[in-house]
């Protein structure tokens, strides 16, 4: 039986790169640098490794010699070439025969360490060798001591070191290997933001789309997986606008072919049943038919919701203020707390809506204690609709943003269809906002609205406790 592949833990989750480009970038680089230490470590072993080890030969041939010479010399002449060569009885206390290792100086370090060992192996083992520095800042200053043979008796003397025990060339191409690596990872970096944009501009159309936007057709230029992912969008994006036009046309058509009977039904009416005669009869018909209108009305703004309006910079508190004035002259009393809000775009008649369609709720349902107040936070505009009613359950919050959703205080109301809440939360998607209710503080019910202040659509909006002054 197939087992699913185990996923990182949480704690390495959180490491890892979240986006596309970041975790290409770090495939490269991981790659480069594998790329730079393989080839770093054949370089070592089988290039400077051998070079230092035919130094080494030559190196301890040099010194065998020299030493078969002293000791060939007569005993005077042999002493004479050792005081020549600076030769002392003793080695120096500051020399050792295992130096430390410089991590500073790795490669030079290693090269030199390499080469002891290799003219240990190469001088007999009465020779034996030793590393002086004389100052660890000044490692060229470094001195080989080796002890030969002068008249019969041991001497150490110093000999230089070769080029090819120190770090010669190697240094230079490892700085160029590391050069070479960040180049191409920048060259990677590069390639891979020049791919990403198209992405970029994918994610957001996307959100322009869920807004309610219609975004220009992506470009299909550049590499075929992306430009068919943008050909596919396109042709979506296509295929809503078509539907949405259907849609719009036929609820247009509906509502025209509804309307012209009802006209006819409301002059049959007047004119079947002159005034006097059953007035009581009359109004009820006149009731039933104002209510078919009404839930056309409401079709037709949920079909709409503003989508073909251009954002104009307006003042929303002025809005809200009208608002409450006119409710006012209708007697419906709404207290109105005005915060500080800037002048910014946003679609007058769909806002309109919106808060009419709040207002409305709050006079049906609440009853009392109307309110109505604004705020900004966080670059969103936000508007409070609150009530002092007999409130609801808070599990029917969400449902009530789905078309057709009605709560349990909705019953004995008629002529409602269950769209308008639905209206108020697309328009506030429109906005880049958001719909919201909370329990109002004393009792009742607060519903908040979120507008971007920013007229682009936005991924989302902010949290309510976030947006709550």
């Amino acid at each position: 039986m197939a087992t699913a592949p185990a996923s990182p833990p949480p704690s390495a989750r959180r490491w890892l790169p979240r986006s596309l480009l970041s975790r290409n970038i770090a495939l490269l680089v991981v790659l480069v640098a594998l790329t730079q230490i393989c080839s770093l470590s054949a370089l070592l072993h089988f290039v400077q490794r051998p070079r230092i080890d035919r130094a080494s030969i030559i190196f301890s041939d040099y010194v065998k010699v020299l030493d078969d010479m002293l000791v060939s010399m007569p005993p005077a002449e042999s002493r004479a070439a050792a005081a020549r060569l600076n030769a002392q009885n003793e080695v120096p206390a500051s020399s050792v025969v295992a130096p430390a290792m410089n991590p500073l100086r790795f490669f030079r370090t290693w090269q030199r360490d390499v080469f002891l060992e290799a003219l240990r192996r190469h001088l007999p083992a009465d020779m034996p060798v030793r590393w002086e520095i004389a100052d660890d800042d000044h490692e060229e200053e470094a001195r080989l001591w080796i002890r030969v043979h002068a008249a019969g008796e041991p001497v150490w003397i110093a000999l230089p070191m070769t080029a090819d025990a120190q770090a010669s060339g190697i240094t230079t191409a490892i700085v160029l290997s590391i050069g070479l690596a960040l180049l191409a990872a920048l060259t990677g970096w590069l390639i891979q933001l020049h791919l990403n944009r198209p992405l970029d501009e994918l994610a957001h159309a996307a959100r322009g789309l869920s807004a309610g936007e219609t975004p220009a057709p992506l470009p299909t230029n550049g590499p075929t997986e992306i430009a068919q992912v943008s050909q596919a969008f396109n042709q979506m994006t296509e295929a809503l606008r078509q539907a949405e036009a259907t849609r719009a046309l036929m609820l247009a058509g509906v509502s025209h072919d509804i309307r012209t009977p009802l006209t006819k039904l409301r002059l049959a009416i007047a004119m079947a049943l002159p005034r006097g005669t059953n007035d009581s009869l009359v109004a009820s018909a006149e009731g039933y038919l104002d209510t078919i209108d009404t839930i056309l009305q409401q079709f037709m703004d949920y079909a709409g919701s503003g989508e073909r309006e251009t954002p104009q910079q307006g003042d929303l508190n002025a809005l809200a203020g009208q608002l409450v004035a006119d409710f006012a002259g209708l007697g419906h009393e709404f207290d109105f707390e005005e915060g500080a809000l800037p002048v910014f775009a946003f679609r007058p008649v769909a806002v309109m809506r919106l808060l009419m369609n709040l207002m409305q709720n709050a006079v049906v349902y609440g009853r009392s204690g109307l309110l109505v107040r604004t705020w900004q936070a966080n670059g969103f505009a936000c508007v409070a609709v609150c009530d002092r009613g007999n409130g609801i359950r808070a599990e029917e919050l969400e449902r009530l943003k789905s078309p057709f959703s009605r709560g349990s205080n909705a019953r004995g109301h008629s002529g409602g269809t269950g769209l308008g809440l639905a209206i108020v939360e697309r328009i506030a998607r429109q906005q880049g906002g958001s719909l919201t209710f909370i329990d109002r503080e004393g009792g009742g019910l607060e519903a908040i609205v979120t507008l971007s202040l920013n007229p682009a659509p936005i991924a989302g909006a902010p949290s309510q406790a976030a947006a709550r002054p």
